[in-house]
């Protein structure tokens, strides 16, 4: 008997999209058990509710199964490809180069748990014991690399690993990075320059009253805000940082993947 579909289930048009990522032996594999969109769902579920996996509702596979299948996804790195083929979609629909010729880099730091606990640090600016997420995202928001480290250490210090990873996913495209003033310096600069790209501070106004908007920053922002809709992701639950950062990424699937779907529908392709 069917269930009773949940709200973060993936839709038809969706899933005959993402499947070909997700495929990682052939459907009539004799030790396939249970659908691969059954656990898609599963996991799915899991980020957008934050539940650990052994509570996963009965009417899933077993958590055993969820489990086991998303870390093969995020070890072979299914989202990051279907993120990389989103984001080109989406930014030619746009109207713009398929590979962006610019970045927004910031961090945000996650309150440690149990799990994530003995790999934290402090964060003494924002207060915080936990680990930090450094993020480079488009113009438009999409995500293009995650670094994942404890919270104490300092955003300039990534530079140089995220322009890498940066330039590694989009061919060598980007030229101008944007970021605050936590990437103030020369070391940064230089960091960035190593990999071909200019890196510039946005620094906020000395005499500012109120909430500030400043240009370009608000983007990666809107980034933060839009992964922490999902729960999985309010704090760091994950024993290892490459869990934390492949979630990121299936995250970032999740939210193009309804922005895409009707481009697709537009050219035949669904």
């Amino acid at each position: 008997m069917p269930r009773k579909p949940y709200p973060t289930d993936v839709s038809d048009e969706a899933w005959s999209f993402a499947a070909p990522y997700l495929v990682l032996m052939t459907q009539d594999a004799p030790q396939r058990e249970h659908s691969l969109r059954e656990v898609f769902n599963a996991l799915r579920w899991i980020v957008r509710a934050g539940s650990p996996w052994r509570l996963l509702p009965n009417d899933f596979p077993p958590w055993e199964a969820v489990y086991q299948q998303s870390r093969r996804w995020l070890d072979a790195g299914c989202f990051e490809a279907m993120v990389m083929d989103l984001r080109s979609m989406i930014r030619f629909a746009s109207g713009r180069q398929g590979q962006p010729s610019a970045v927004v880099l910031d961090g945000r730091t996650l309150q440690s748990s149990c799990e994530s606990g003995p790999r934290s640090g402090y964060d003494g600016y924002k207060r915080k014991r936990g680990s930090k997420v450094h993020m480079a995202v488009d113009t438009l928001g999409h995500l293009l690399a995650v670094h994942v480290t404890p919270a104490n250490e300092q955003e300039r210090a990534q530079v140089f690993e995220l322009c890498e990873a940066v330039q590694a996913v989009t061919g060598h495209t980007v030229e101008l990075a944007w970021a605050d003033q936590g990437y103030t310096g020369e070391q940064p600069r230089q960091d960035a320059k190593t990999h071909g790209i200019e890196l510039q501070v946005i620094k906020l106004a000395e005499a500012k009253k109120g909430f500030v908007l400043l240009p370009r920053r608000w983007v990666v922002e809107r980034s933060f805000a839009w992964a922490a809709r999902f729960r999985r992701l309010a704090k760091d639950y994950e024993r290892l940082p490459d869990v934390l950062r492949g979630l990121h990424f299936l995250v970032f699937a999740i939210l193009m993947l309804p922005k895409a779907i009707p481009l697709l529908t537009a050219t035949g392709n669904a």
